[in-house]
Parts: C-alpha cells; sequence; structure tokens
C-alpha cells in the first residue's frame, strides 16, 4: 500500500474528503516527525510505540576495496508494534 492508497482507505473509512484525509495524515508525520526531533517517545496503545535510539560510531568494511571505513554515529527511528497490531496481522 502506498501513500495515496492509505489516504484513500483513511477517507473510506472516516467518511472524510480525501483532502481532508491527506492533511490528517501529514499532520501525523508532522507530529510525530517533530517529537522524534526532540527526543520524545509516541506510544499509541494497541498500535505501537515511535521512539529515537542512538547508534555508536564503529569502524566498518567498504565491501568492494576491503578497505577499513568510521562510521560515524546516528540517531536513527525504531518503531516497535504494540501487542494488539501483532495479534492481529498473526
Amino acid at each position: 500500500m502506498n501513500k495515496a492508497e492509505l489516504i484513500a482507505k483513511i477517507a473510506e473509512q472516516a467518511e472524510l474528503s480525501k483532502a481532508d484525509a491527506a492533511r490528517a495524515l501529514k499532520s501525523f508525520e508532522e507530529a510525530v516527525t517533530e517529537a522524534m526531533k526532540n527526543g520524545d517517545k509516541i506510544s499509541i496503545v494497541g498500535f505501537g510505540s515511535f521512539e529515537t535510539s542512538t547508534r555508536a560510531a564503529r569502524t566498518g568494511r567498504n565491501p568492494q576495496t576491503g578497505k577499513e571505513i568510521q562510521i560515524p554515529a546516528a540517531t536513527i527511528p525504531k518503531f516497535k508494534a504494540g501487542k494488539a497490531l501483532r495479534d492481529s496481522v498473526n
């Protein structure tokens, strides 16, 4: 499912116009992004939680040359599915 299909599904289920559903999805994306930039954790009971994790700097290897390279530390987004979501998928 791509973004356009998701917007259409939201519009159908919530009885909204596609434009309203698109604005709602965009607002959700922006709210989650802003919270994660600030280091906050977002928990949606039954669905899952969004948070950030810090990956330490490490030494890696270029697979083409075999030369060692330094991989810098990074902050990465993580999503952990909630129990209700896991149960419904299984």
